[in-house]
């Protein structure tokens, strides 16, 4: 499946309280938030508790905790896939249950044996149960919200991810003030601030165990109802195959992969970074706090800034960005300076972000989907992996360096060599993915950044509702009639509900319109009065009759749309047609088709077939040509959405063209999963 919708142009204030709304949603996105708070409170534990039991030797300390970030991704690398395939298999209430039980069992165990060996076995066994839980609940989410909310759905879920990472600092400092006052009350070894937040974190997987338990609504899984011979082997294999025949997801596994190596190198090397600028741990963890302060902002106002672009365009788009401004961050000295890119980095990574997990979440078939999302971050934590343990050891190789010119002089080391190389690393990956994923490869990104800004972009396509939106153009006698019908027939013989239509004429203001507007005893109109009475008929064709069938699941189809004002009152009358398309998408609000077929003929064969000619139909040759030549122009510049056929061809051969290209909207794959879903 393929999507290439936009983002939802709505509030993403309003989104969040319509998918929270959503009962079953709601203890799901509960049961994340507290889990990602043990998270992130177990990863400061744990590095505290490793940096105790050094006894204060700096060498050990920093060794020590670099183990336990090496032992906390380890396992990402043998178990990460095999836990996805089990989340295909298996119930995946059940699963998330049993991980969180023994989550609590394991945090609660670290400080009561209180050495390395079990801090690093521990540690180990942890993450080998957030393999089997986390894929569980990311194949859940799609099956618990509508399609045209897990958007909104991933907005959410990301914040509860990011944003409790603050929380859980703060709690951590908290717990560390009160130490002192509990450690009477508890045996010696067993009260400092790593001991107390280890408590807390483990009872807060018991919690997220009970929430679980309590949500029935979780699917098993569309994989456990397959056959019990087939081996784990095979259907790991199958979605490796899956992921590798679908350029998009590949596309977006490369992006969060280079996405997740430059994150690596912040990460290993921050400490150092803020060392450099003469900071210390308080600057530190105001760094900290600007990634995910950064995140927040991506994550929850990204949709709403970008709605206009395609997820496919805006991703590579956003990680690329992140990465300059990483190169950007490398080259500062100034600590002010640094933590303000640092919150503009972390922004649009969190666009990325967002925007890759809600296209796995619709690309990805759901008997696949656990073992994909596990896939993704099986890589993502290899790779964390790598860039941890060699960053270090690449920064200490490059030493420190000054640079003198004339009477200014610098010191740059190597953290910030190393950021400078992992920004370089991010940006080519970013490019990569971004032209491997477009959507609109004749147009440049900054055509579309300008169109954006004047309201007149013209590669939406959006989709806020269940329904598909087809619409078709051309000039006169390119045989759009026939082929509408044609269509139609060929839908509802495969279950769809169809309602054709046709522009004007479609309801009963438009055919009172469509007299006026075709009778020849209407006379000459003005060019601007004539394409103000398509738009009237347009905006109430929409709102009467277009939307409410869209909204129940239909399949519309219309003879013609704004294309034809765009063409016909634009290049014919010779308007502006970019004033004549903000018009319509105005009076439409911004609703855009799916997919738009042009049947393109030379207007003097198409005028050819024509028994009679009505006002529009009588004008000169010239006129049809230039309309012609628009629709061509309209067609280059998003061959995402508009789907030229030559319709000189025969009636046959033409179907058979659009059928080919109709079958694979996205939209009709998501209904046909969907009856299939219900049919269960």
């Amino acid at each position: 499946m393929t999507n290439s919708l936009p983002y939802p142009g709505v509030p993403a204030g309003s989104s969040s309280r319509s998918v929270l709304a959503i009962p079953a949603f709601r203890k799901l996105w509960k049961s994340m938030a507290v889990s990602s708070f043990g998270d992130w409170l177990g990863l400061l534990a744990t590095t505290a508790m490793a940096q105790e039991l050094s006894n204060g030797d700096y060498t050990t300390a920093n060794f020590a905790i670099a183990g336990v970030f090496i032992v906390r991704l380890l396992p990402a690398v043998f178990l990460g896939p095999i836990a996805g395939v089990i989340a295909d298999r298996f119930d995946r209430r059940k699963l998330m249950i049993f991980c969180d039980i023994f989550r609590f069992a394991l945090y609660l165990s670290i400080p009561l044996v209180g050495n390395y060996f079990w801090l690093y076995t521990a540690t180990i066994l942890v993450e080998c149960f957030t393999l089997f839980w986390s894929p569980a609940k990311e194949a859940t989410i799609p099956n618990m919200v509508p399609a045209n909310k897990l958007e909104s759905a991933n907005q959410v879920s990301l914040l509860a991810a990011y944003g409790t990472a603050p929380i859980a600092a703060i709690a951590f400092s908290i717990l560390a003030l009160f130490s002192t006052a509990l450690s009477p009350l508890l045996p010696d070894g067993y009260s400092s601030t790593a001991d107390l937040a280890l408590y807390l974190d483990s009872f807060s997987f018991l919690y997220t165990a009970l929430i679980v338990y309590k949500l029935r609504e979780i699917p098993k899984g569309a994989g456990s109802t397959a056959v019990v011979q087939e081996s784990i082997g095979k259907s790991l294999i199958d979605g490796f195959k899956f992921i590798n025949q679908s350029k998009i997801i590949r596309g977006l596994i490369f992006g969060m992969l280079g996405a997740f190596f430059a994150a690596g190198a912040v990460i290993g090397l921050a400490r150092t970074f803020v060392g450099d600028l003469n900071a210390g741990d308080a600057a530190y963890g105001v760094l900290f706090g600007a990634v995910f302060t950064g995140l927040a902002l991506g994550i929850s106002f990204g949709p709403k800034i970008f709605s206009q672009f395609s997820r496919r365009r805006i991703f590579g788009a956003a990680l690329t960005i992140s990465s300059l401004f990483l190169i950007l961050l490398a080259l500062i000295t100034n600590l002010v300076l640094a933590i303000f890119v640092t919150i503009l980095l972390g922004a649009f990574a969190g666009i990325s972000w967002v925007t890759g997990f809600t296209m796995l979440g619709l690309e990805v078939a759901d008997e696949v989907r656990g073992r994909t999302f596990a896939f993704v971050q099986s890589l993502i934590r290899i790779s964390l992996v790598l860039v941890l343990a060699t960053a270090p050891i690449a920064a200490a190789a490059i030493g420190k360096h000054t640079f003198k010119f004339n009477d200014f002089e610098t010191t740059y080391n190597g953290a910030a060599f190393t950021m400078l190389a992992a920004g370089i690393i991010g940006v080519i990956v970013g490019i990569i993915s971004y032209r491997t994923m477009r959507d609109r490869p004749n147009v440049s990104l900054w055509s579309d950044v300008l169109s954006a800004f004047r309201g007149e972009l013209g590669g939406i396509t959006d989709d806020m509702h269940p329904g598909t939106f087809i619409s078709f153009e051309g000039g006169e006698g390119s045989g759009k009639s026939t082929q509408t019908q044609l269509l139609k027939d060929y839908l509802e013989s495969n279950g769809e509900s169809v309602l054709l239509t046709r522009e004007p004429g479609g309801t009963p203001l438009g055919k009172k319109l469509r007299e006026i507007l075709l009778d020849n005893k209407t006379g000459n109109i003005s060019p601007r009065a004539e394409a103000l009475m398509y738009a009237a008929d347009r905006a109430n064709h929409v709102y009467s009759l277009i939307n409410p069938a869209l909204k129940a699941g239909k399949v519309v189809i219309t003879d013609r749309y704004l294309d034809s004002s765009v063409a016909y009152q634009g290049a014919g009358r010779v308007l502006l047609p970019a004033e004549v398309a903000r018009i319509s998408r105005w009076a439409t609000e911004s609703l855009i088709p799916s997919l738009t077929i042009i049947l393109d003929i030379p207007a003097a064969k198409g005028l050819s077939r024509l028994q009679s000619r009505d006002r529009l139909e009588a004008e000169p040759l010239a006129f049809h040509e230039r309309i012609r030549q628009e629709y061509l122009n309209i067609a280059n510049s998003d061959p995402e959405r508009y789907f030229v056929v030559d319709a000189s061809s025969s009636v046959e051969e033409i179907h058979e063209q659009i059928l080919e290209r109709v079958i694979k909207l996205p939209s009709l794959v998501v209904n046909q999963r969907e009856k299939k879903r219900f049919r269960k």
